[in-house]
């Protein structure tokens, strides 16, 4: 007598529906990364004037040299919280980004830093 043996594998509606998911992913991957990018960026200059600057418009100031160097549009130096912890100036930032999915969905990511380390 034979064995039947049973097929393994992922059919082809398992494997469309997963290179749907994977798609999905890649675009909304596609459209983050460069929201994350420039984060990092505005943390960086926040860092870099937070050491430069020691007054209010100083540090604005600096911040805003950076920001055009670094293609940075999300934030300015009018957007900064500038605070003093002792003798060092604490640069804060927070912001809210939107990128359109399809039709009327969104992803909302809230961004917050300190030139001091950490979030806020």
């Amino acid at each position: 007598m034979r064995q039947i043996s049973s097929q393994r594998g992922i059919s082809f509606l398992g494997l469309l529906f997963l290179g749907v998911i994977v798609a999905f992913l890649g675009i909304v991957g596609a459209k983050v990364v460069p929201t994350v990018s420039e984060y990092m960026a505005i943390q960086k200059a926040a860092k870099k004037a937070a050491a430069e600057g020691d007054t209010v418009p100083a540090v604005r100031a600096a911040f805003d040299r950076s920001a055009s160097v670094d293609y940075i549009s999300s934030i300015t130096g009018k957007d900064l919280d500038i605070t003093k912890d002792g003798d060092k100036v604490v640069v804060s930032f927070a912001y809210e980004k939107e990128i359109a999915l399809f039709g009327p969905a969104y992803l909302l990511i809230k961004y917050n830093g300190s030139s001091a380390g950490g979030y806020n």
